[in-house]
């Protein structure tokens, strides 16, 4: 049986993310599972149904979501930039929005963690600066090496922005309840905030007011959209994925996390660790980091049921967000309020497929059964 509304955690209660009200305090995190229509990037049928089997999580945040050919870094990725796939995702806003959670769109653009392959016309990838990172991208071939970017001209910058903005008002008519900017994983916001991915000597580089200035800019310009108290970003201060690296991460982050918390928005959601790794993989001060923002507080990466209760309890965090956990656990929240057993992810089929590895996974029901 499930607890009681009397004496369940705060995990399990409503809350109020800025202007967005959510039913529970998990939050499914953004997931890239390469399988959008292949041909235009849509979001599909099976799609709706991974979104809507997933609709028990108080808040949904899309997989990262490129908001132009240019800021695609991986292949059938979904976009947010063209009349069909806004009317994919109708379909996807209006299937969570029918079994009552809520659900926002992360925008994203990747920079220089992409390959000339998915790039118009096969030209570069674009970045701050013309460093490349050793990472790898994942292309209609498998897994490759990015390729080498260039760097962005001073004038070419208010056009990204733009992007976001275009991408923002899509959302807005693909009924989105807000938007998350993906600012984590070394991808184009963040390769700005870094001073090992941002070489630059204009306003946008230098000293970490210019570093995290791009950022600002955008969240101001989808502020604008949809209103300060349904934007959020997501940020890894010390996580090195794609190779995103800063030689003071909490000076850096603090710095922007102060900025934000003036600019009003929802949340910011916090990648705490190395994601996929340790939570304590290098050093850093959250606590801090929570104190220095006024708005809504996302922790996650490598939250077991325990330590997400004794979190919010503990008042750690705002929402817990669980990512590969909700892969394999479509009705993840449930199984987390009865404490029942959970389904194994599959590692074999995260990225590309069928519904094999993404629509097939029992709920608690079936598994009975």
């Amino acid at each position: 049986m499930s607890q009681s509304s009397t004496t369940s955690p705060a995990l399990f209660t409503p809350f109020r993310l800025g202007e967005i009200e959510i039913a529970n305090r998990i939050v499914m995190a953004p997931l890239t599972r390469n399988r959008a229509t292949h041909g235009n990037d849509a979001p599909n049928a099976l799609n709706v149904e991974y979104y809507r089997q997933r609709a028990g999580a108080g808040l949904i945040i899309t997989e990262g979501t490129q908001v132009s050919q240019q800021g695609q870094g991986y292949v059938w990725t979904p976009g947010m930039y063209t009349s069909e796939q806004i009317a994919g995702w109708k379909a996807i806003t209006d299937a969570v929005h029918a079994k009552g959670s809520k659900i926002v769109a992360q925008l994203w653009h990747v920079g220089r963690v992409s390959h000339v392959s998915l790039q118009p016309g096969g030209q570069a990838p674009v970045a701050p600066s013309a460093r490349v990172a050793n990472t790898k991208t994942y292309i209609e071939s498998g897994f490759a090496a990015v390729s080498e970017p260039r760097e962005l001209a001073l004038d070419e910058i208010p056009a990204i922005i733009g992007e976001f903005v275009t991408a923002a008002e899509n959302a807005k008519a693909a009924g989105f309840d807000g938007v998350e900017l993906h600012g984590a994983h070394g991808y184009l916001i963040d390769q700005f905030l870094r001073d090992d991915s941002n070489t630059r000597s204009d306003a946008y580089g230098g000293s970490i007011e210019n570093r995290v200035r791009f950022a600002l800019e955008v969240v101001e310009a989808v502020s604008k959209v949809f209103g300060k108290g349904r934007v959020g970003i997501r940020i890894s201060p010390v996580s090195p994925a794609n190779d995103a690296r800063d030689s003071d991460p909490q000076a850096l982050f603090m710095h922007l996390v102060g900025k934000l918390s003036d600019a009003g928005i929802a949340f910011i959601h916090v990648v705490e660790g190395a994601t996929r790794e340790a939570r304590d993989y290098l050093p850093f001060d959250y606590a801090t980091l929570r104190k220095a923002f006024n708005g809504a507080y996302i922790a996650n990466n490598g939250f077991t049921r325990e330590l997400a209760i004794e979190t919010i309890e503990n008042d750690g965090a705002d929402a817990i967000a669980f990512g590969r956990l909700f892969i394999a656990n479509p009705d993840l929240v449930e199984r987390l309020r009865r404490n029942a057993p959970l389904n194994t992810p599959v590692v074999e089929t995260f990225y590309g497929g069928d519904e094999k590895g993404y629509t097939d996974y029992p709920a608690l029901t079936e598994a009975a059964a």
